[in-house]
């Protein structure tokens, strides 16, 4: 098992750069493509300049991973166009094309998880009951930040930032990615909490209830 946590992170990166490769050609839109992406563009350094002072949990690398990934795919092919969610969106009859709502719904599940290590290892919040409502607090606010940036594109781009806004036609958009963002914050810590805790115990030592 240590070897697998040892390999998994470097098997992870390798996926996310060749997935960033390849989606770099030839995608739907080159400037959509870079305002998706560049999460992971950022990322990716910042992960490893700092992993010999802050080595991440085996879950989160994984959850930042597949993170990376939705991003990816969004912008290659551009959120209101990606064959997965047109294939959803068939098979329930839906209006539009929900890839974007599970690209903001992992908006908040993977950065729940993000902040809550960063706090449990870096704050005096291991074991408070404030660590949860302060973690989904965070990634609230962090998507409406996000959704300031998607303004600022369409105030910047006008109608060359349709594609990345993907409101794919609906005035509450932004209300829905909001609630989504929320909803995915709530539910990684509701399902994570616990399994996180474990792998968190090999970088902490247990914090006193309060």
């Amino acid at each position: 098992m240590p070897r697998v946590r040892s390999i998994l992170p470097q098997a992870l990166l390798g996926l996310v750069l060749v997935a960033l490769v390849v989606s770099g050609i030839r995608p739907y839109d080159r400037l959509t493509w870079l305002l998706e992406t560049v999460w992971v563009i950022v990322g990716v350094p910042v992960v490893l300049l700092t992993w010999r002072r802050f080595p991440l949990t085996t879950l989160l690398c994984c959850l930042l991973a597949g993170h990376a990934l939705i991003l990816i795919v969004g912008g290659h092919y551009s959120y209101a166009r990606t064959p997965l969610g047109d294939w959803v969106r068939d098979l329930l009859d839906l209006s539009r094309n929900p890839y974007d709502r599970l690209g903001h719904f992992a908006q908040g599940f993977v950065p729940a998880i993000l902040v809550r290590e960063i706090l449990v290892r870096r704050s005096p919040l291991g074991g408070s009951r404030w660590l949860a409502p302060l973690v989904v607090c965070a990634c609230l606010a962090f998507s409406a930040f996000f959704e300031m940036i998607e303004w600022w594109a369409a105030v910047a781009g006008g109608s060359a930032a349709d594609d990345f806004l993907a409101t794919q036609g609906d005035v509450w958009d932004t209300q829905w990615d909001m609630f989504l963002a929320l909803i995915g914050a709530i539910t990684s810590l509701a399902l994570l909490s616990r399994l996180h805790e474990r792998e968190l115990s090999a970088f902490t030592p247990p914090a006193p209830a309060r």
